[in-house]
């Protein structure tokens, strides 16, 4: 059985930072794709940032550019989310996703797993 599971989560101030870590289990995730999503209350999910295995290439949408950085290490098949700078509209239950897939998407119509979520709450 797959299981994703997010952590680090929390309440902080604006300007704060956090460090989300996504356990995975019950397979390797060693060659997928692997990415990071929030979903904010009415809003849909969107995704934040993702890394792949081989060459360790990155992506990250443009209102976290420069402020989030995601890892990963294959040795404990985890992922990882290091937030800086956050703001008020940071705010949001964040997802850690794994495609089968090797290759980046940017849309969660085509990630395989996926975690519970992890609340991070930015506020003053």
């Amino acid at each position: 059985q797959v299981q994703l599971v997010e952590s680090g989560g929390g309440l902080v101030q604006p300007g704060s930072s956090l460090r989300l870590s996504c356990a995975a289990s019950g397979r390797t995730f060693s060659e997928a794709f692997m990415a990071w999503f929030r979903q904010a209350p009415g809003k849909e999910r969107e995704f934040v940032a993702g890394i792949a295995s081989i060459g360790r290439t990155t992506a990250y949408a443009h209102f976290v550019m420069g402020r989030f950085n995601i890892s990963r290490d294959t040795t404990r098949n985890t992922l990882y989310l290091q937030m800086n700078s956050l703001k008020a509209e940071d705010t949001a239950v964040y997802y850690c996703a794994a495609r089968r897939d090797a290759v980046y998407s940017g849309s969660s119509s085509e990630y395989d797993y996926w975690g519970q979520g992890t609340h991070v709450t930015v506020s003053s």
